[in-house]
C-alpha cells in the first residue's frame, strides 16, 4: 500500500504555484536565490503567476505530500530553460531530468529548435556536469549573469523518455 504523503506528483504549473516556487527557490543546495533577491530583480509571486497565466512561462512542478519539491520553467518566446530547482532530498533520483524534459518538450512543441540555458561555468558546481551528462553543449558564450550558455542539440531528446516513472 502506498503512502499518499510520500507519493510524488508531477503536473503542469498553474499561477497558484508561483508564490511557493519563489519560496522554494531559496532552499536549494547550490545557487539558492532568496525571495528578497528575486524581488530586487522584479520577480515576485505575482509577476511569476502572471507569466504562467499569459503563457510567457511554461512549467512543471513536482509535489510530495502536497508541497512543491521541484520545478522547471521555460520561456515560450525565446526557448530558454530559465530555471530548474530541486530541494536537496529530491536530488539524484531522476526528477530533475524528468522536469527538464517536460519543459524541453513544451518548448519544442511551440516551435523552438534552439533550446538553451545559462549554467555555472565552474566544473565544481553540480549543474555543470548535470547538463553536459544529458548532452547539452557549450556555446562558448556567457549570459548577462556570467553563466555559460549551453544548447541542447536538436537531435538530442535530453532524456530518453520523460514519461518514465520515478
Amino acid at each position: 500500500m502506498s503512502n499518499p504523503l510520500t507519493e510524488l506528483e508531477v503536473m503542469r504549473s498553474v499561477a497558484e504555484d508561483a508564490p511557493e516556487c519563489v519560496r522554494v527557490r531559496g532552499l536549494t543546495r547550490e545557487n539558492a536565490v532568496s525571495e528578497e533577491r528575486l524581488r530586487a530583480h522584479g520577480i515576485t509571486g505575482e509577476s511569476w503567476a502572471e507569466d504562467i497565466t499569459t503563457g510567457r512561462l511554461s512549467g512543471w512542478v513536482a509535489r510530495k505530500g502536497g508541497q512543491i519539491v521541484g520545478y522547471c520553467f521555460g520561456a515560450a518566446q525565446t526557448g530558454e530553460v530559465v530555471v530548474l530547482v530541486l530541494l536537496p532530498p529530491e536530488e539524484g533520483r531522476g526528477l530533475g531530468k524528468r522536469l527538464l524534459q517536460l519543459v524541453v518538450d513544451d518548448l519544442r512543441r511551440v516551435g523552438h529548435s534552439r533550446i538553451f540555458l545559462g549554467c555555472a561555468a565552474d566544473p565544481a558546481v553540480r549543474s555543470y556536469g548535470f547538463y553536459r551528462h544529458l548532452g547539452w553543449v557549450s556555446t562558448g558564450t556567457l549570459d548577462q549573469h556570467g553563466d555559460e550558455v549551453l544548447e541542447l542539440p536538436v537531435s538530442n531528446p535530453c532524456v530518453r523518455d520523460s514519461q518514465t516513472s520515478l
